[in-house]
């Protein structure tokens, strides 16, 4: 965890930035101990989807606070977010296109990840492409938020490693077997491929979406670290999209991460619902098992908890954690050691496992 003793950026929110606190003594006190600790150990949050938003709806400018997205770089900055995974997967309900054999996953992923790259370019003061941990610490130090690409969808992989060697090159990071025919009731030959070459090129694996099942599969073949990038606990809320705490317990094991939601239906109306959740996670999980993942990005903005309606609210939910004796060690591991630790794991069993894979 050495990395965590870097120097502090300069991107990260202050005391002077956040609103006067309504509450007691007490809560100021809390509000301000979360800047100083976010200005430190900013939020590397997993889970965006402003690329699919921006693709939809490309008039928006992020580089100014407006209401019809919960995205945009004044948000960003004044939560703390120092580093951002922007989700590259299309929401379920969008239409599929015509295009013949299937090849519409394969073109809308790639359009997926220009718009990304596209969107780095154009605000190359406030974001900066992360395909490393050194780029992500960099970055931060820089007062740049670090963007990492992905996760794609593994379906695109129809029978070929090809695609992901060459969503690799293109600076993805993070792939999603979820509903791909090669990580289904079981694991193809193929899929153990597959994850032998996420492996091996420092692809993560995104675990969001997978039954339990599968989850086990996928995390028991894999010899980096997994991460589950917006999810809450199946204990406190049922709902399909939350994890039980088997899969949090093989997590623990495996030295992989769930990163914890602000989606309303996962896990309640309330910043103190997702403290909660938080709590359930840390608790089963462990402290290195624990990230944040809002899954904002959405226009219009979606059923978001009181107090968590964008990301400008994350110096809240620290300070409600803080007020529930979580350490500041332990907060430092949740906003930012925890995604900076897996990233880097993801690249140490790259270099263990040197050499192309075959070509499929």
């Amino acid at each position: 965890m050495a990395d965590l003793q870097d120097e502090p950026h300069s991107a990260g929110i202050g005391a002077q930035d956040l609103p006067a606190p309504a509450g007691p003594e007490t809560r100021a006190s809390a509000l301000e101990r979360a800047a100083a600790l976010l200005s430190a150990h900013p939020v590397a949050d997993g889970c965006n989807t402003l690329v699919w938003t921006l693709r939809q709806s490309p008039y928006h400018d992020i580089e100014t606070s407006e209401a019809g997205v919960d995205t945009d770089i004044p948000r960003l900055r004044a939560g703390g977010v120092g580093a951002q995974f922007w989700s590259l997967l299309v929401p379920p309900e969008a239409p599929s296109r015509e295009d013949a054999a299937g090849d519409w996953a394969v073109a809308d992923t790639l359009e997926q990840i220009d718009a990304a790259l596209s969107l780095v370019r154009r605000y190359p003061d406030s974001l900066r492409l992360a395909l490393s941990a050194d780029d992500m610490a960099d970055a931060r130090n820089r007062g740049r938020i670090a963007s990492f690409l992905g996760p794609v969808p593994g379906r695109t992989l129809t029978g070929s490693l090809g695609a992901l060697r060459a969503f690799h090159a293109l600076g993805v990071r993070a792939l999603a077997p979820a509903g791909a025919p090669w990580a289904q009731e079981t694991l193809t030959a193929f899929g153990h491929e597959v994850v032998r070459e996420a492996n091996r090129l420092g692809i993560l694996l995104d675990l969001t979406g997978c039954v339990p099942a599968v989850g086990r599969r996928l995390t028991e073949a894999s010899k980096a670290p997994v991460v589950i990038s917006n999810t809450a606990a199946a204990a406190l809320n049922p709902h399909p999209g939350n994890v039980p705490d088997e899969v949090l317990a093989l997590l623990r094991e495996a030295n992989g991460l769930a990163m914890v939601t602000f989606d309303a239906a996962r896990t309640g109306d309330s910043l103190h619902a997702v403290a909660d959740h938080l709590d359930h996670v840390r608790a089963v999980a462990g402290p290195e098992g624990v990230g944040l993942g809002a899954a904002f990005g959405t226009e219009p903005p979606g059923p978001r908890p009181t107090g968590l309606t964008d990301p400008s609210g994350y110096p809240r939910l620290i300070a409600e954690l803080l007020d529930r004796g979580w350490p500041e060690s332990d907060l430092a591991l949740l906003t930012w050691g925890n995604a900076l630790r897996v990233v880097r794991d993801a690249e140490f069993t790259a270099r263990r496992h040197p050499g192309p894979t075959a070509p499929v």
